[in-house]
This record gives structure tokens, sequence and C-alpha cells, in this order.
């Protein structure tokens, strides 16, 4: 007679599936994620952003050129012409480029005329298409608006994921956004790169990137917590972190290809929207796991949590007399 052995399951897996320790870490990770966010309000505090002219105010103008044309030709004629501190970037080729700088004190009418005139080069002809021009007042009111845009996506997260899941991951999973934000923002204040329009839309991606590895992991510890039994809460999340951990990768560097494809070949428009998401993909992931999931740990998450309460059909059910 043949014995046929099965093979050994702990918790519903195979033992030969190793799983990670990931919450091995998590503290002295913590330690790193305070020391990370204190550095990062330091330096929002005392640096401060260096604000585009979309929160500032100025004038932008979208320039088309017979034959390409360097930014540093034309950022030398707008000088000549009175025009300081004037940024010029490439928008997908080297024909087509967009100037802006601090306000004017000319009318839009004159100021489209007299920069048509600076930004001609010799032997190549420039076409002003569209001169805008944003008042200080105005872009201050899009900056306060911008910031209520980021804390209303934490209101909302925090709302569907307690609703979805458990308020004690709904909590973790905030702080984990609000990490990514802190961060990405802090490092663009110690750098002093330029913190424009195209950065915030790239903050609010952040926010979605990091808030669906949370929804994912969170989603395999609810259906974890179900299904197997005699395991500790503890080992329930590492369980789920490993289980998760191939989709992570594949999401990370697929995001991360886009991201670099983005960086040296989407012209200067696309720069500092692709360098914010590429320190984006890394904080948020890291965050997904050592502060959403551990945060909830810590606040004791376990198989309760995930439980859910049916009342029986004939509870309290009143007797009609006869």
């Amino acid at each position: 007679m043949t014995d046929v052995t099965q093979p050994k399951k702990k918790y519903g897996r195979p033992d030969d599936e190793h799983v990670i320790n990931f919450m091995k870490i998590a503290k002295p990770a913590a330690i790193i994620s305070i020391l990370l966010t204190i550095a990062s309000i330091f330096f929002i505090a005392t640096k401060g952003l260096n604000l585009g002219l979309d929160f500032t105010g100025g004038v932008s103008a979208e320039l088309n050129y017979q034959y390409a044309a360097k930014p540093a030709d034309v950022i030398s004629n707008l000088d000549k012409a009175g025009f300081k501190d004037a940024v010029v970037q490439t928008l997908g080729s080297n024909k087509d480029l967009i100037v802006r700088m601090p306000a004017q004190d000319l009318k839009v009418e004159d100021l489209s005329n007299t920069i048509t005139k600076a930004v001609q080069l010799p032997n190549n002809t420039a076409v002003v298409h569209k001169v805008d021009s944003v008042g200080g007042q105005v872009g201050n009111e899009l900056y306060l608006r911008s910031a209520g845009a980021v804390a209303l996506a934490m209101l909302l997260m925090l709302i569907y994921v307690t609703i979805r899941f458990e308020f004690k991951l709904a909590v973790g999973a905030v702080l984990s956004l609000l990490h990514d934000v802190i961060v990405t923002i802090g490092i663009f204040a110690m750098m002093q790169w330029p913190f424009d329009l195209t950065v915030l839309a790239a903050i609010l991606a952040l926010i979605g990137f990091s808030l669906n590895d949370n929804i994912v992991v969170s989603d395999r510890i609810r259906e974890n917590f179900r299904k197997i039994r005699g395991a500790t809460p503890l080992e329930i999340v590492n369980i789920a972190l490993t289980e998760t951990l191939k989709r992570t990768i594949h999401t990370s560097m697929t995001l991360l290809l886009v991201v670099l494809a983005m960086m040296f070949l989407g012209g200067d428009g696309l720069h500092w929207f692709s360098v914010a998401m590429f320190i984006g993909v890394f904080v948020g992931t890291y965050s997904s796991i050592y502060i959403g999931t551990a945060f909830a740990l810590w606040r004791g998450l376990n198989r309760q949590d995930f439980i859910v309460q049916v009342k029986p059909e004939f509870e309290d059910e009143e007797h009609i007399p006869h």
C-alpha cells in the first residue's frame, strides 16, 4: 500500500511558501518616518516652497519657432527687453516653448506685442500663440483651493476606507497618505525645486496611488482574518503583506517605467511632475506597509473587527395573544 503524504500546511498555506516578517522592523521604520516627517515640516516652515507663477501670479506665453530654438537664447532676448527672471521650457519639441515670468505692468495686448518682438531670434521667426496673465490675488486663491483639494481628498479617503474596511485601517491609510504628501513636499522645499500646478497634480496622483496600495493590503488582511484560524494578528498581517508583495512590485515598477519615460522624454513641461511622482512611488510603497498597516496593528487590529454581527431572526419577537 502506497503511503501518499499530503504537504503539511500552516494556517491553510503550504509550508514551503515563505512568509516575510515585514513587521520585524516596524519600530525602526516608524522612527525613520517620524524623523522624515519632522525634517520635512522643518524645511517647509523655514525655507518655504519655491512657488511657480501659477500660485504667485505672473505672465505665461506660448511660442512656436520656425526652427529649433534654445531656451537660453530666448531668456537672453527677454532679459535685454526688460523681462527679468523669465523661465523658458519646451513643450514636447524644441520648436514649441512656453515662457513664464513675473507679473508685468503692461496690458495683455501691449504685452503680447512686446513679447513677440523680444523673442525673435536671428533667422528663426517666432509666433506667439497665447499670452495669459494671472494676478497675485488669483494665484493666492488657487494656492488655497489646492490645499483644500488635498484636505478634502484625505477626508474622503478616511470615510471610504472606514465604510469599506475598518476604522483602524482607515486612520492608518490617512496617516500614510499624509506622510507621503508631507515628505514629498518637504523634499521640494529642501531642494527649492519649483512647485507649480504640475507638481500639485503629481501630489494628488500620489494620494491615489498610495491609497490603492493601502486598499489592496487592507482587503487581503480582512480576507485572511476571516479564513485563517489559529494565527495571531501579527502573523496574519505578515501573510497578507507577503501575498500582495508581487502585485505591489509589479505595480510600482510599471509606474516607475512610465515616470522615467516622462522624466527623460516628456520635456520640461512634465519634468517636475515626473520628479514628484518618482519620489512618491518609493515613499508611497514604503508607507502603505510601515505606516498604514503597522498603525492598525498597533491599535489592536484583530479578528473581531471583521466579524459581521447577524441578528437572530426571531430575537425578541413579540407574541400575539390568541
